[in-house]
């Protein structure tokens, strides 16, 4: 009987506890983590915890949350039963200063615009009532030449006053609109500001004793993000290649983060890590669904009964699963920046604390700054385009541990445009293009005299020739990749000849030629490529140029 007591005042003490008021806490960001897409952020809530069960709610957490991430971290003398996740809907209809301060004038705005409209549409009333009573006297009753005169006066001078008064107030109605339609855009761009749309981490509690204790929580959210950029500097062809690393960062999460340790990583937490398995692919005739499904299930079994036959060393895979670690630091304008790298991916600790509001606008964090011996190059293709790129070649870049993203190029202290830098390249040497130059010039035109048609027996053939001029502007001497090509046949009736490549490498497989030139600062030269093309006269090619 005692027993059976004791455990019903144990029952109602719980409930008791579920029972009473949840306590809520107020946490604080400490630090972020933003991947490729998504961050993980870090925050610690001082909390007071009552002994036995207790419901605790977790304020200023982020609008978006994957729930099976949350983590909570405390005191040993804390159980946690249970953890969800929930918005604050009390604080849904947050509104930032400026988004309340534009929505009032647009409100203002408005009831002037109506009160512009409502003074033209009397004007017009009276307009249309006014050309309504031109009729001067009865029908039968006699208008002497001063009254007439009056009247129209009067008629004139009225008519003209209305129409001028309903041109002004249209005017003033299309700037009013004007406005309107500006702060609504404003509005429109202040909207995606989720700052004050905050989420709740709820956690159902046992505590042995009464504490005050710190609890720390993280998790993933998905409204986070990061891309890389770049700034590629070089003062000439002579000097090393300077690449800023930089990586513009957003975030809706509805929350500030202010002050916060900011950590940019190339992983991304939220892409599934499970390596995919292909089981046996059967064709079947007209076989139904069932015995596929049977086989399919036969053949896995037979696979999983052999894989329980190996043994497995769970110490050398345990081994093997942990990820060598290297560490890079350097400095970015001051700022102490470490670079971890592992097995995965690289990831960047910024040493200073950041701000980055919750409006999803582009935030510029730079990362670090190198400077990479660079061989520099000109290429053209002056078939397609016919201007030259300069071209930097670098190796071991996969040691810099870059992302795909686009570049601003800075040559000789000039901008001279955009890039794009895609590291995912098969090769050891990676090419980044730095711009055109126009100070070397090149021009591809057809030579009409060896260009031509001829026709033998029941066959035609078809001549071309190109003569390539390249002018070196440049106080310097350069080496320049030109690439053409000529066609390649794929029947057995057509005949295509090389005539002239002067010098080209040629790739008969493609047709591509390449020529490697050096060209002295001042220097042209020119370069002739002729080809042959014989084909039944019956027939046309339409590509052929």
């Amino acid at each position: 009987m005692k027993r059976i007591f004791l455990t019903l005042i144990t029952a109602l003490s719980i409930t008791y506890s579920y029972a009473q008021s949840p306590l809520s806490f107020n946490s604080r960001l400490e630090s972020v983590t933003v991947y490729s897409t998504g961050a993980e952020l870090n925050h610690k809530v001082k909390v007071s915890i009552p002994a036995g069960t207790s419901e605790i709610i977790l304020n200023n957490m982020a609008n978006a949350i994957d729930e099976s991430s949350i983590q909570v971290g405390v005191p040993s003398s804390v159980t946690i039963l249970s953890t969800s996740f929930s918005r604050d809907f009390l604080k849904t209809e947050n509104k930032s200063p400026a988004y309340i301060k534009v929505e009032d004038s647009l409100q203002i705005v408005k009831r002037e615009l109506n009160k512009v409209q409502n003074k033209r549409i009397v004007e017009e009333n009276l307009l249309v009532l006014l050309d309504k009573n031109q009729a001067i006297g009865g029908v039968n009753t006699g208008v002497n030449v001063a009254e007439l005169i009056k009247v129209a006066d009067y008629y004139k001078s009225k008519q003209l006053e209305l129409r001028n008064n309903i041109f002004s107030l249209k005017e003033a109605e299309a700037k009013q609109q004007e406005r309107i339609d500006r702060m609504q855009q404003q509005l429109q761009e202040l909207s995606l500001d989720k700052t004050g749309t905050t989420g709740q981490i709820v956690l159902q509690v046992m505590a042995t004793a009464a504490s005050n204790a710190d609890f720390n929580v993280s998790y993933l959210s998905p409204n986070a993000a990061w891309i890389a950029f770049y700034d590629l500097r070089a003062e000439n062809t002579s000097s090393p290649l300077n690449i800023v690393y930089k990586a513009n960062v957003t975030q809706s999460t509805g929350l500030d983060w202010k002050k916060v340790k900011l950590s940019l990583s190339t992983g991304n937490p939220s892409q599934n890590g499970t390596a995919p398995l292909l089981s046996a692919w059967f064709l079947e005739f007209g076989e139904p669904q069932y015995a596929y499904d049977r086989k399919k299930q036969a053949y896995q079994n037979r696979i999983q009964t052999m894989e329980a036959r190996v043994p497995m060393n769970k110490e050398v895979m345990a081994d093997a699963a942990q990820p060598v670690l290297s560490q890079l630091q350097g400095k970015v304008a001051g700022v102490s920046i470490i670079q971890n790298e592992n097995m995965l991916n690289a990831s960047f600790d910024i040493e200073i604390p950041y701000d980055i509001a919750s409006n999803s606008k582009p935030h510029s964090v730079t990362l670090k700054e190198f400077s990479q011996p660079a061989n520099f190059k000109y290429y053209s293709v002056p078939k397609v385009d016919g201007d030259a790129f300069l071209m930097a070649e670098i190796t071991n870049y996969d040691k810099l541990n870059l992302l795909p993203g686009e570049a601003n190029i800075i040559f000789e202290n000039s901008y001279v445009g955009k890039s794009f830098i895609d590291p995912n390249a098969t090769t050891d040497t990676l090419n980044l293009s730095m711009g055109r130059d126009k100070k070397i010039t090149i021009k591809r035109e057809k030579v009409a005299e060896q260009t031509g048609v001829k026709f033998i027996g029941s066959s035609k053939k078809q001549t071309f020739t190109y003569e390539i001029r390249l002018r070196n502007g440049k106080k310097e001497a350069v080496n320049l990749l030109l690439k053409d090509q000529y066609p390649v046949s794929t029947d057995k009736d057509m005949e295509v000849e090389l005539l002239a490549a002067e010098g080209a490498a040629i790739n008969k497989e493609t047709g591509v030629l390449t020529w490697k030139l050096s060209l002295k600062a001042g220097a042209t030269e020119t370069i002739r490529i002729s080809y042959s093309v014989k084909y039944p006269k019956d027939k046309n090619i339409l590509n052929l140029q």
